[in-house]
């Protein structure tokens, strides 16, 4: 039995075609239909030319959506990219190291990433920046300061929820965390972090900025032996980069003091 086919004229055509992408969802094609339709008879487009131009739009649009999705859900405090990174500031910062870990390939095997310097030298820029960058290229994404991790620890373990808190911090592909060192943690906040790492140790990476030397850790961790635990956890094939001491916020704010003194 065969399916009689009926010329549409180009008003029902074009009908069809926006219902039929509102029923399968195809925002894109819908969007680009006319367009593409016009510049195909414009053009003389082929057929599998003309529906390969507009399958390629819908999928393109749909990883941007879906990056988009991956950036928002990983909680950045504001928008950093590597390109904006300014090197001749910075001269501890090696731009090829970096453009190495904006490959991912350090994601992939579940490598940690440690960035070390005084603030203002570029730690967070770097942290949210690959962190961008990984969540662009498909990888989960989950940035937080480490007070507002562990206080958030806290309260899930208050609530009788720790472990179902832990195994959420444990399904991202990057677990991102800024600021340690920056406070002094007590022996519950610092065990529940510790829970934390173990659960995404070898298996998922960690990137972490410190104001603080590995040798100034015993500050923010007081137990000597759980501070030596955590520091081995987060160094073990990692990559660590040492942002220095100057800071290029300070060093802006002089230049732009003196070029209006001058």
């Amino acid at each position: 039995m065969t399916t009689a086919h009926h010329a549409l004229t180009a008003q029902a055509s074009d009908a069809a075609i926006d219902t039929a992408c509102r029923m399968l969802r195809l925002p894109t094609m819908r969007a680009h239909a006319a367009d593409t339709i016009a510049r195909a008879e414009r053009e003389g487009l082929s057929y599998a030319g003309f529906l390969a131009e507009l399958l390629m739009a819908e999928c393109e649009d749909r990883d941007r959506r879906r990056a988009e999705r991956r950036i928002r859900a990983a909680h950045f405090p504001r928008e950093k990219s590597l390109r904006e990174f300014d090197y001749s500031v910075n001269p501890n910062v090696d731009p090829a190291v970096v453009n190495n870990l904006a490959t991912c390939e350090w994601i992939a095997k579940g490598y940690p990433l440690c960035l070390i310097g005084d603030s203002g030298t570029g730690k967070s820029h770097l942290l949210i920046a690959l962190g961008t960058t990984a969540a662009m290229a498909g990888y989960r994404v989950r940035y937080t300061t480490a007070a507002a991790l562990v206080n958030e620890l806290v309260e899930a373990a208050d609530d009788k929820q720790l472990g179902k808190t832990i195994a959420r911090y444990g399904r991202v592909d990057l677990l991102e965390i800024d600021e340690l060192g920056y406070l002094e943690l007590d022996r519950r906040g610092a065990e529940m972090l510790f829970q934390v790492l173990t659960e995404r140790e070898e298996k998922s990476s960690i990137a972490i900025a410190s104001n603080e030397a590995f040798t100034g850790w015993s500050r923010t961790f007081t137990d000597p032996r759980l501070c030596a635990a955590i520091v081995d956890r987060l160094t073990f094939n990692a990559s660590i980069i040492e942002t220095g001491t100057e800071s290029y916020r300070l060093a802006r704010s002089k230049a732009q003091k003196n070029k209006a003194a001058g």
